[in-house]
């Protein structure tokens, strides 16, 4: 693998979860549909193993392929952004469903 797909690896995992996070968390506040409300819930369980496991994925391959290792934190560090921002979501979907 080249540098540029490492890095867009970590960019698509990031830009993908973050734009389900926004269709769940405004799909609710917009509608009132108790239904993104759920699948906010699900990506958040899910969409963090997955996470887990690119970063994972990434890491390893850095392991294995050291000339890539620099490259591969990058990548990670790209994915780890959407922590704080699902963390964020969270609590502003919980103050919004104790409405």
């Amino acid at each position: 693998m080249k540098n540029k797909d490492i890095i867009t690896v970590g960019k698509i995992t990031f830009w993908l979860f973050f734009i389900l996070g926004n269709i769940c968390l405004l799909g609710y506040m917009i509608t009132k549909n108790d239904i993104f409300a759920f699948y906010g819930l699900m990506l958040l369980i899910f969409g963090s193993i997955l996470n887990v496991l690119v970063i994972l994925c990434l890491l390893l391959y850095g392991y294995f392929n050291r000339i890539y290792l620099n490259v591969c934190y990058k990548s990670a560090a790209i994915i780890l952004i959407n922590i704080p921002i699902a963390i964020l979501y969270t609590l502003i979907g919980i103050s919004i469903l104790n409405f």
